[in-house]
């Protein structure tokens, strides 16, 4: 597949690059250090809010490849390529498996021949989609997947960024192009665990960014797992979405609430 490079503004920061900079990531700018810092302190629990996502993304890709039988994903909105990717996780357990990684960000476009390469077995594609055409998404995503097979739709931070109900009908749009055995692996921010920090971050990250988002409660998170097969431990927050206790203890929470669930 070949990448076309859009011009990028290095002077303006970027929610991906941001992102990126809380993992760890070295793909950003001053621009997006600087703001990056700047949300950082006014909300310090957004680094382990952010490396929670990213360890439930790993243990929810384990469970699939191991236990469900799952080779085939589509990651909606992946954001810029860091460490254990989807397709990384999967080809070490499951060389064969295919991913299809979809995101409309001009950054992460740049980035996205990382997210290409596979194990010779496997298959890794590259789709430049928005969330709210979930059409093409399928469309393109038909190209590299079966969708006569059990696919799982990973959607991690992704809908927060459609500020309106309308994600609801986006999400199953997708979700009902699915056959049967096929998996939603979701999570997203919410504000019940420190709520002050988390409405003045999403204010911050709102004013400083290009890409909005938008806090919603766990019920209503819960909204899209309707007609699906919750798994145990059901929606939680992320740190703790089967997770190895330290000790009697559980992980710290965190205002990111996600779960997975199995198409019946």
């Amino acid at each position: 597949m070949s990448i076309e490079r859009p011009l990028i503004n290095s002077s303006v920061p970027h929610s991906a690059r941001i992102w990126n900079y809380w993992l760890g990531g070295k793909d950003c700018y001053e621009i997006d250090r600087q703001v990056g810092d700047q949300i950082a302190e006014a909300n310090p629990g957004i680094l382990d809010t952010a490396r929670a996502q990213r360890a439930f993304l790993v243990r929810a890709v384990e469970y699939l490849v191991r236990e469900a039988g799952i080779r085939q994903f589509l990651d909606v909105g992946t954001g810029l390529p860091t460490a254990d990717n989807t397709h990384e996780v999967a080809q070490r357990l499951l060389p064969e498996a295919r991913i299809v990684y979809v995101d409309h960000d001009p950054v992460v476009l740049v980035h996205a021949e990382a997210l290409l390469t596979s194990t010779p077995e496997g298959a890794t594609d590259y789709i430049d989609a928005d969330l709210r055409n979930p059409e093409g998404i399928l469309e393109q995503a038909a190209k590299t997947l079966d969708f006569t097979q059990p696919v799982a739709l990973i959607l991690l931070g992704i809908a927060a960024h459609v500020t309106d109900d309308s994600v609801y009908g986006i999400v199953d749009r997708l979700v009902d192009a699915l056959p049967s055995g096929s998996y939603l692996v979701f999570c997203d921010s919410t504000d019940v665990i420190h709520p002050e920090q988390q409405r003045a971050m999403v204010e911050q990250w709102n004013e400083a960014s290009d890409n909005p988002r938008v806090n919603r409660k766990p019920e209503e998170l819960a909204r899209f797992f309707d007609g699906l097969e919750l798994l145990e431990p059901g929606l939680v927050s992320t740190s703790r979405w089967r997770s190895e206790s330290n000790g009697s203890e559980e992980p710290a929470e965190v205002d990111n609430f996600g779960g997975v669930a199995r198409k019946p």
